[in-house]
């Protein structure tokens, strides 16, 4: 890892840690960067798990959000940033792979084409992910918020 990038991974640990302390929270952040592309950090299981995640992970994207701007603005080496609070997301994203296996059975046994639930990008990632590992043609279709997959059964 370059200076540069080593930089960003002390200041986005530490922006993290002060605003973690503004909550009443003064817990140790683990900081990596594997690619030098984006920052993945962990704050570990607390009395404050729901609060920090907020409902549907809203809480944790905004903390995210507010940490990439620090580092954006300070003009950092990496700005893009991923956090996860008690492994939440981690968890999540295996349940949600589970289900999209469920998904992709349905699709590939009836023949027709599934529109799935509005999802966020993460989570859509992960469907994508799925698909492509089941052999199942995947696309994101829609706008905003209303942003969703659309699993397609391949010929053959």
């Amino acid at each position: 890892m370059n200076e540069k990038s080593e930089a960003a991974l002390q200041f986005a640990k530490k922006y993290l840690e002060d605003l973690l302390s503004f909550f009443g929270l003064n817990t140790d952040v683990y900081t990596t960067s594997e690619d030098n592309e984006v920052i993945e950090m962990s704050v570990p299981s607390t009395h404050l798990n729901g609060f920090l995640i907020g409902q549907r992970g809203e809480t944790l994207r905004s903390l995210q959000f507010l940490v990439a701007s620090a580092l954006k603005a300070g003009d950092y080496a990496i700005c893009r940033v991923n956090i996860d609070v008690a492994d939440y997301k981690k968890q999540r994203s295996e349940h949600l792979a589970k289900q999209a296996e469920d998904w992709i059975k349905e699709v590939k046994a009836s023949g027709e084409p599934m529109d799935l639930k509005p999802m966020n990008a993460a989570d859509r990632r992960t469907v994508h992910k799925v698909a492509a590992d089941y052999g199942v043609a995947s696309e994101s279709s829609g706008e905003g918020a209303d942003r969703h997959i659309v699993l397609k059964p391949t010929s053959g």
